[in-house]
């Protein structure tokens, strides 16, 4: 956003802008934003909201949402878009936030765990064949084809919402966070783990120290995770430069959806902005437009929000993430696209939810084994139906 301030200033001198950033911390952001958005003060004229809190801030009639509107700036672009990931941020017909991302997830594996082994990555196409290929891994090499968490949900998350799953219906806001299809997927990450297929991930999430450590040294063949997570291994997991590539998930039948975006991080715009007009022009100049789609990707390597942007040359010139994970990255990027759905994150109970499903749910089954999936989700999603 810094960069974007300088070329928008470069672009736009008759319009400067005076860019003044702070980073928060993730429980003071949201809580220091909340506190300003109700007293009418104090409130920035952007802000960044993360993807879990987002429901907060747009729940609620209409004329008391304390963001602009941004369709203005977002649907004569609508064409080359990916919508799915605007639906995230928005209720009432109005788009409220923008994201830095798709977030499609991925597969990230180990080239040289894979051919240890002698399975081709190719030959893994559903999720069940990912189960035999991490049979033969473990057999063969001692390792582990994938590590579950059990204090977060990405692990989870991505399986469900590629069998168009979710904790909510998005039609009704009924609680469906006990559907069969999330009890079943459940219960077949805990049968990898007690087979010995799966093991639990190390720190218990993928951002975990002990994580990056254990998978650093080449313990794990593979994890699903959304394209954010690439400057995590370049940070975090030098070792592996150069033995990592990039895929489709597996789907859990032929033909069913090979990602899902994930995560995310809504950019709006306050309607305590000193000048609103400016605040969503460069807000779209900075991460709608074109080059502002691209410069995700050379700033931060992340997937654009764009679909018209695959083949620039700026997108396809070797950078960091190349030279760690290869090529392949581009075409899993659009090869994911199609795959990408908005998620329940409007409803107000949405954060709730995470968050059982986080430190709750994932423990209680995967980790304490004190409760199966049926009654660790079941729990969860009565307490759910209780505060609606």
């Amino acid at each position: 956003m810094e960069d974007a301030a300088v070329r928008w200033n470069e672009t736009y001198p008759d319009r400067p802008i005076d860019f003044k950033a702070e980073t928060l911390g993730y429980d003071d952001l949201h809580n220091n934003l909340m506190i300003s958005l109700q007293t009418g003060t104090g409130a920035p004229d952007i802000v960044d909201i993360e993807i879990s809190m987002y429901a907060n801030f747009i729940t609620g009639e209409e004329d008391s949402i304390p963001l602009v509107p941004l369709n203005d700036v977002i649907e004569p672009d609508k064409d080359n878009l990916i919508m799915g990931r605007f639906d995230n941020y928005a209720n009432h017909g109005n788009y409220y936030g923008v994201d830095y991302h798709v977030g499609a997830t991925c597969l990230m594996y180990n080239k040289e765990i894979f051919e240890e082994a002698g399975v081709d990555i190719n030959s893994i196409v559903t999720w069940d064949d990912f189960k035999e290929a991490g049979k033969t891994i473990r057999e063969k090499t001692g390792k582990y084809i994938m590590a579950c968490e059990t204090t977060e949900h990405w692990t989870y998350y991505p399986m469900i919402t590629e069998q168009k799953s979710d904790f909510f219906d998005p039609a009704t806001g009924e609680v469906t966070l006990d559907n069969q299809v999330n009890i079943d997927t459940l219960q077949w990450l805990l049968d990898g783990i007690e087979e010995d297929i799966f093991c639990e991930m190390p720190g218990g999430f993928c951002h975990s120290e002990e994580w990056y450590a254990y998978m650093n040294e080449g313990n794990v063949a593979a994890i699903g995770i959304p394209l954010w997570y690439l400057n995590r291994f370049t940070d975090y997991m030098p070792d592996l430069k150069g033995k990592m590539a990039v895929r489709t998930l597996p789907v859990w039948e032929e033909g069913g959806a090979n990602s899902a975006g994930l995560g995310g991080t809504g950019t709006s715009v306050t309607n305590q902005a000193k000048d609103v007009q400016l605040a969503k022009d460069f807000l779209y100049f900075s991460k709608i437009s074109r080059e502002g789609a691209i410069k995700t990707w050379t700033e931060l390597g992340f997937d654009p929000i764009r679909k018209d942007v695959y083949d620039d040359p700026e997108m396809t010139a070797p950078n960091r993430f190349t030279e760690y994970f290869g090529d392949d990255i581009y075409q899993v990027m659009n090869d994911t696209s199609a795959a990408i759905s908005a998620l329940s994150t409007s409803n107000p109970l949405y954060p709730e939810a995470l968050t059982r499903v986080q430190k709750t749910v994932m423990f209680n089954v995967l980790s304490d084994k004190s409760q199966t999936p049926e009654e660790a989700l079941k729990q969860a999603a009565d307490e759910l139906r209780a505060m609606q």
